[in-house]
């Protein structure tokens, strides 16, 4: 079992490192002794600042921003000097990047650059897995040898998890619906979540809206149609990804759209339905346990007011009982 791992990435804005944190979690469950260093070799990685308290304990070290993949004079010289891995997982897959990387000290290297012709280990399968979540998951398995089947546990921090109690208290039922995303084509239309929350609060539980800083004017309406739904991340100065996930792991279930909070109520583990138009679910869907995904072309359209209102209450019935 390797004793030192380094994995390197380009760079990690906020979706990219939840849609790496499946990644990060197998790889700790697969190597639970192995000191972890995470290289982002050509930006800014929000492991290292934004989303740090997310991976304390799955990942041991951040080298962020190394300047490190991208000039053809690197393989002239060793990138890392002084320093030396027992594996390194190599996330990208251009060629000039994996040949620098290769220069690193190393004893067994995982890369699916050119078809995994320089890794040191092969799927049996030439077929590419759609999501990049699967993509990551099959370099763990390489690595590991075996199929991955267990996940760390996320770190949960004492404060934010009595934060987020108090903001949704033990007792009532919560259902979470998060209407936003990185761009209005990719959001089922507002008043259509409304229409969900009033079906919720009919049965007798609490609607709970997620929304972001960019989407908090939609607070007004929501209240307007909602008088009895909670809008907790409008109650905080300072919302994090980790409040969400804590937050969501209040829920009952959750609907989202193809967002970096859907990916942070899949983090949570709780019921999800996905809500997919422009953008494609089998590479984009996130990895929660237990996913429903509902894409507009399914009924007939390509935008996401194809989606009808009874096909999501539907899946979201379904999910809580």
């Amino acid at each position: 079992m390797p004793s030192s791992i380094l994995v390197y990435v380009g760079l990690d804005a906020v979706g990219d490192g939840l849609i790496k944190l499946p990644f990060v979690r197998a790889l700790r469950a697969a190597f639970p002794q192995a000191r972890i260093t995470w290289l982002a070799g050509k930006g800014h990685t929000v492991y290292a600042d934004t989303m740090a308290p997310l991976v304390t304990g799955l990942i041991d070290e951040v080298v962020d921003q190394a300047d490190i993949g991208s000039r053809v004079g690197e393989l002239l010289r060793h990138p890392l000097p002084g320093r030396s891995f027992d594996l390194i997982i190599d996330t990208q897959r251009r060629l000039l990047t994996t040949l620098i990387l290769k220069r690193i000290r190393h004893r067994r290297f995982i890369s699916a650059t050119g078809g995994f012709l320089l890794s040191d280990a092969k799927p049996k399968s030439s077929a590419r897995p759609a999501a990049m979540a699967a993509q990551l998951m099959s370099l763990v398995e390489l690595a590991g040898g075996a199929p991955s089947q267990a996940a760390a546990p996320l770190p949960r921090d004492a404060a934010t998890e009595a934060l987020a109690a108090t903001l949704l208290p033990s007792g009532p039922g919560y259902v979470g619906l998060a209407p936003g995303a990185g761009g209005k084509h990719k959001c089922w239309p507002l008043e259509r979540f409304c229409a969900v929350g009033a079906t919720i609060t009919a049965k007798g539980l609490v609607p709970v809206f997620l929304l972001g800083p960019a989407e908090s004017e939609w607070g007004t309406a929501i209240r307007a149609s909602l008088p009895g739904a909670l809008l907790p991340l409008q109650q905080v100065e300072r919302p994090t990804p980790m409040l969400t996930i804590a937050l969501g792991r209040r829920l009952r279930a959750a609907i989202a759209n193809d967002s970096g909070t859907g990916h942070m109520l899949a983090a949570a583990e709780i019921p999800l339905v996905s809500l997919f138009g422009p953008t494609p679910p089998d590479k984009f869907a996130p990895a929660a346990l237990r996913l429903t995904v509902l894409r507009a072309q399914d009924f007939g359209g390509a935008t996401m007011d194809a989606i009808p209102i009874a096909e999501v209450e539907k899946a979201l019935i379904k999910s809580l009982f």
